[in-house]
């Protein structure tokens, strides 16, 4: 592989999660809610899936440590989105989703204390630069009367901790299975887990069955799919704890800049922050 090909696949995956962060809102505002969404986004999985199969030629790894690891991946990462909806209801997104966004946290302490990755000074500034811009940028203005109860709490703690464990895995994967098996398996995890996703819908409420609906979402998700093969390929060639940060405070940055050029609304100030520093930490962690 060339040199730094992870920094091309990490900067691939902000892309497309970006774009994908700025447009997933569409399908629900015009009533196709998040957890039918969900069940898009796990059939669009498949497209990549048997693409990247297909294209590296190589057979699915069915060893008991591929299946457990990549079982792992899949199951933590689609289970943090299911939980993440039933947090949302519970509690208010504006400390919701600053929460869930540090789960790099868990992942860099994990690589550090099992994987024994290392960085350079520099590196590490970018980290804790990134790992600041992060929860600003996930910032959502809201009525602060709407925190009630505990329940938000622990369903945040356990996407933060499902989404930190889960890119800590993908990395720790890539060493005894090929990154296409590691995706593979994921998009299994991903369909297995769509009959959660329609027992927590409400279909009492009136659904948009239109191309408004599950086809501009299927356009929109399939972003977010190849983003997350990008990703898989990302933490095959770089470090856990320089990809992550990176990511993390990639995409929301993206996702700003395009929901800028489409609404044309100023963000928020502290989001601005959160821009300002993404920027440097990217600057930082690309070098």
């Amino acid at each position: 592989m060339k040199f730094n090909s992870w920094l091309a696949y990490a900067f691939l995956s902000t892309i497309f999660c970006g774009t994908w962060g700025a447009l997933i809102e569409l399908p629900e505002k015009n009533g196709f809610p998040a957890t039918l969404g969900y069940v898009v986004w796990a059939l669009t999985m498949i497209i990549p899936a048997v693409i990247a199969m297909k294209r590296s030629g190589i057979r699915l790894e069915k060893n008991r440590a591929a299946v457990i690891y990549g079982m792992a991946i899949g199951i933590s990462g689609a289970a943090g989105q299911l939980i993440l909806f039933q947090a949302l209801r519970s509690g208010p997104a504006y400390l919701v989703f600053p929460f869930v966004s540090l789960s790099p946290l868990v992942t860099i302490l994990l690589s550090i204390l099992v994987l024994k990755e290392k960085a350079s000074p520099r590196a590490w500034a970018g980290i804790v630069i990134a790992l600041i811009s992060i929860p600003l940028l996930s910032y959502q203005p809201g009525d602060k009367s709407a925190a009630s109860g505990i329940l938000w709490i622990f369903l945040a703690l356990a996407v933060f901790l499902l989404w930190g464990v889960q890119a800590y895995f993908m990395k720790a994967a890539n060493s005894i299975m090929q990154a296409e098996s590691i995706f593979f398996y994921m998009m299994i995890s991903g369909l297995l887990l769509i009959p959660v996703a329609l027992l927590m819908t409400d279909f009492n409420m009136p659904v948009n069955w239109g191309f408004k609906g599950p086809y501009m979402a299927a356009f929109i998700q399939v972003l977010n799919a190849v983003g997350a093969l990008f990703l898989v390929y990302a933490f095959r060639y770089g470090r856990a704890i320089i990809v992550s940060p990176l990511t993390n405070a990639g995409a929301p940055m993206i996702t700003i800049v395009i929901s800028l050029c489409i609404y044309g609304l100023m963000p928020h100030p502290v989001i601005l922050a959160g821009l300002v520093l993404a920027l440097v930490a990217v600057f930082l962690l690309a070098l």
